[in-house]
């Protein structure tokens, strides 16, 4: 008999869309020191990390910092990212632009950002998708142009890495070696939600290339992000309960149901979390909270290690399918996992995100997919100007790159808790989509 509320053909156990790392019961307890902010940074090789209350949090201070620096309005971001970046900012009293992305790509048109940016332009927010590593190149060139920062979102590539020779053309002095994510511009954010690589159930983390500024945005953070007792306990429970709920048996309850009823009624933003409202909550991460991201944090290189092994074993599957595009890999490319091709790049295989030939296709193939628990999914349902909740910010304009994104990708995730048996599934369903 199927269990009461689950689709026909729904297993027992569900893979989350994206590997987080999970938390161990272990790690809820022990010392609060040694502290978070201290580990991220030796993680990342740099000097200084700050610890926000979410990444979204942590573009809201780099953002009113720059504009205490420097009076320009206009943040240009590209027109298929995150919708917490357009809330970000909104919150700051900023005006955002969106720049459409490369075709096929999730990189911003560096034509389209030409165009876009001018005196009044104070940053270029370019992302990092999914772990994959964007080309900063074209992107430093056109906002140093405009004088305009760079502000690099991270939010899904907290590890990811760069030969610093890549973006060297477009920066003062590269020095040699590989480098984290975010210290090609002028600052970057990582996010710790719930699900992504370390996890605090809630929070981020920033950085940026040069002390001075460093410090601007540490002092904006003291100003801003003021105590909230009664929300870091709610926070504190969250963390509890993803420790216990985050796992194979857990999560078609926790995360699997919810997301089915809301696929039903045609819900698809709120089944991928795709709404959000303002205000972005500005406070510090308790003691308890850093502690257990601490603790966890040990593990994380070992992890994601792990997860660009078992994604070197299954990009090549995916890279056959015919008509199929997997975003930031190139065959070429695999022994390194990067995605220009030379070695320079260094992301993270989180979840593959494919783009199917058609429309039509990528509907086919979601259909059969979806309900089944096996980490198939979408990433964002639309293009940023075509959320209705967006549009007293963001006019209906044309970004049909970022539409078209928006219409053929699927993402497949690469936990660990995919085994082999549901990867095959997963190809075979895609295979005879594709047919």
């Amino acid at each position: 008999m199927r269990r009461p509320g689950l689709e026909p053909g729904f297993l027992p156990r569900e893979v989350p869309p994206t590997a987080g790392l999970p938390v161990r019961v272990s790690e809820l307890f022990g010392p609060l020191a040694p502290d978070l902010p201290a580990l991220a940074a030796q993680f990342l090789g740099v000097e200084e990390v700050g610890i926000s209350a979410s990444g979204s949090a942590a573009l809201v201070l780099i953002l009113q910092t720059l504009r205490r620096l420097r009076a320009r309005r206009q943040v240009i971001v590209p027109a298929y990212t995150c919708p917490l970046v357009v809330l970000a900012v909104v919150q700051c009293g900023l005006q955002p632009v969106v720049c459409d992305v490369a075709p096929g790509s999730f990189e911003l048109d560096p034509d389209h950002l030409a165009a876009l940016s001018g005196p009044d332009t104070l940053a270029v927010l370019p992302t990092h998708l999914g772990g994959r590593v964007a080309r900063l190149y074209p992107v430093l060139a056109v906002a140093r142009a405009a004088g305009a920062f760079v502000v690099e979102d991270a939010a899904q590539a907290f590890g990811a890495r760069v030969q610093a020779q890549a973006h060297a053309q477009a920066l003062v002095a590269a020095p040699a070696g590989t480098q984290s994510v975010g210290l090609a511009g002028d600052a970057g954010f990582f996010s710790f939600a719930a699900g992504k690589g370390l996890s605090l159930y809630e929070g981020g983390a920033w950085l940026a290339r040069d002390a001075a500024l460093r410090a601007e945005i540490a002092a904006t953070a003291r100003q801003l992000q003021t105590p909230a007792w009664g929300f870091e306990a709610w926070r504190s429970l969250q963390l509890l309960g993803l420790a216990l709920c985050y796992r194979p048996r857990m999560l078609p309850y926790v995360y699997g149901l919810p997301l089915r009823r809301a696929v039903r009624r045609g819900q698809l933003a709120q089944a991928v979390g795709d709404v959000f409202d303002l205000p972005i909550p500005l406070h510090p991460v308790g003691a308890w909270r850093r502690a257990v991201g601490a603790r966890a944090l040990r593990r994380l290189p070992a992890f994601q290690a792990a997860l660009a092994q078992q994604a070197q074993r299954r990009l090549p599957q995916l890279a056959r399918l015919p008509g199929v595009t997997v975003l930031g890999y190139a065959p070429a490319d695999a022994a390194e996992g990067g995605t220009a091709g030379d070695g320079a790049y260094q992301g993270l295989w989180p979840f593959f995100m494919l783009l199917l030939p058609t429309p039509a296709q990528r509907d086919a193939a979601l259909a059969a997919l979806w309900p089944r628990g096996l980490g198939v999914t979408r990433l964002f349902i639309h293009a940023l100007p075509d959320y209705a909740y967006l549009r007293p910010w963001l006019p209906v304009q044309n970004c049909p790159h970022a539409r078209d994104l928006a219409a053929r990708m699927l993402t497949i995730s690469n936990s660990p808790w995919l085994d082999d048996a549901g990867f095959a599934r997963i190809v075979a369903e895609l295979e005879r989509c594709l047919r």
